[in-house]
């Protein structure tokens, strides 16, 4: 090893950002470098193609050891970064909570085959993790959940969600639920507005967050809080709030996984101050990780005014994210049975789509 490799030694720090385009630039490496950072984001406008996307990976993942944790948005339906070159349409979530409706045994067998495609495809050009499944319950009224939620039904969300993180952890990939502890029953968006949701932390548990106390960090080893107040519970939205992050996630609900913030500069999350005063609301309250997307400005001034005190314990979660075992090249997909035989099952679901004009 040489000694510039092990300048590199880091152990990953709190934060988690992206990067200007479709390659590496000095400025990203210096930002990537960085002791307080501890992964990337990437989002469509960083993909051409499949071996574009491999080489980003790969330079990001040199850059340091342990490697630089790759995450991304990568849900199906609306929510899918990556969508040509040969990567696989993946349907809503609320597609498969309506075969649910007709044959639950079906829509379990085809959650996980939805895992499998996306985990597999997205391991195979060094792609870590996705920020998924939704665990949002279906209201109705909120726009920006709508169709990315599984179901109206908290049991129906929990065994479908159980059923996509089976087929994700079969490619080696860790999920991450979200929006803690439920972002379903507000109209609002946080990205442009702050949401408030008044009901009671019982009416909130017996619903919204039960797919969290079901699956607990077994199954789902990280969570993403919503930028959503719920007043009636806290002053402040979930993810600033100590008393949803340690108090009830932590400690009522018993769960170790990891915390994410969702992205700091959201409308949701303006309640809180500038960025420095957001991301250490965020810490402080309990996350391991908090999120800056799409303002690179932003993330240098957090690099650059964050005072932050290493948390090992936050450290050892996050490296626990870490994919296990080998990644299947992309040509080695096409001789993976299991993959095929998911794929198959997918694109059966697309096919129906179609044929029904959806």
């Amino acid at each position: 090893m040489s000694k510039s490799d092990k300048a590199h030694k880091l152990a990953p720090g709190p934060v988690m950002l992206d990067i200007e385009s479709t390659i590496l630039t000095d400025a990203d490496k210096a930002r990537l470098l960085n002791p307080l950072v501890g992964g990337v984001i990437l989002f469509s406008r960083h993909f051409e193609n499949r071996e574009q996307l491999t080489y980003l990976a790969k330079q990001i993942h040199r850059l340091r050891r342990p490697k630089l944790l790759i995450a991304v948005d990568h849900e199906g339906g609306r929510v899918q970064r990556f969508r040509s070159d040969g990567f696989t349409h993946l349907p809503s979530m609320r597609r498969l909570g309506e075969i649910w409706m007709q044959d639950p045994m079906q829509a379990m067998s085809l959650a996980t085959s939805v895992g499998i495609v996306l985990a597999a495809e997205l391991r195979a050009c060094s792609i870590d993790m996705s920020f998924a499944p939704v665990l949002d319950l279906d209201y109705g009224v909120s726009e920006v959940i709508g169709d990315r939620s599984f179901h109206r039904d908290a049991r129906v969300v929990a065994m479908l969600a159980r059923a996509l993180v089976q087929g994700m952890s079969l490619m080696g990939m860790k999920a991450c639920g979200k929006h803690f502890p439920g972002h379903g029953a507000v109209k609002e968006d946080s990205h442009h507005a702050i949401p408030v949701d008044k009901r009671n932390l019982d009416a909130i548990l017996a619903e919204d967050a039960a797919p969290y106390r079901w699956l607990g960090d077994a199954l789902i080893p990280a969570v993403m809080p919503a930028h959503v107040i719920y007043p009636k519970v806290d002053s402040l939205p979930a993810g600033f709030s100590k008393v949803w992050i340690q108090d009830i996630l932590r400690n009522r609900l018993q769960y170790d996984g990891v915390v994410f913030s969702d992205d700091l500069t959201m409308e949701g999350a303006s309640v809180m101050g500038g960025i420095v005063d957001r991301a250490k609301a965020a810490l402080e309250a309990g996350c391991d990780m908090v999120l800056v997307c799409n303002r690179l400005d932003l993330a240098d001034e957090l690099l650059e005014k964050l005072v932050h005190t290493p948390d090992v314990l936050s450290q050892q979660r996050i490296r626990r994210l870490r994919p296990k075992g080998k990644r299947l090249h992309w040509h080695e997909l096409v001789k993976y049975d299991i993959y095929q035989r998911a794929l198959k099952q997918v694109q059966s679901i697309n096919e129906s789509e179609s044929r029904a004009g959806v």
